[in-house]
């Protein structure tokens, strides 16, 4: 079973795959509390899916 998006094309966005984890564990949450998705149809059922898919899509990213 293949799970999308792969880690490969999320580091592509975001170098370290921890950050991605606090990334993608914050915005879990947020979307949790809101129900709000910056993607539209996510092929996801569960949050940090979601979350993910928003990194995926650009949508989702570190301030630097």
């Amino acid at each position: 079973m293949m799970l999308e998006p792969s880690i490969d094309s999320l580091q592509e966005r975001i170098n370290s795959k921890y950050t991605l984890v606090t990334l993608s564990a914050r915005r879990a949450r947020e979307i949790s509390e809101t129900k709000k998705v910056l993607v539209e149809n996510p092929k996801s059922k569960k949050y940090v899916g979601m979350a993910l898919e928003e990194v995926q899509e650009g949508k989702l990213f570190l301030a630097e």
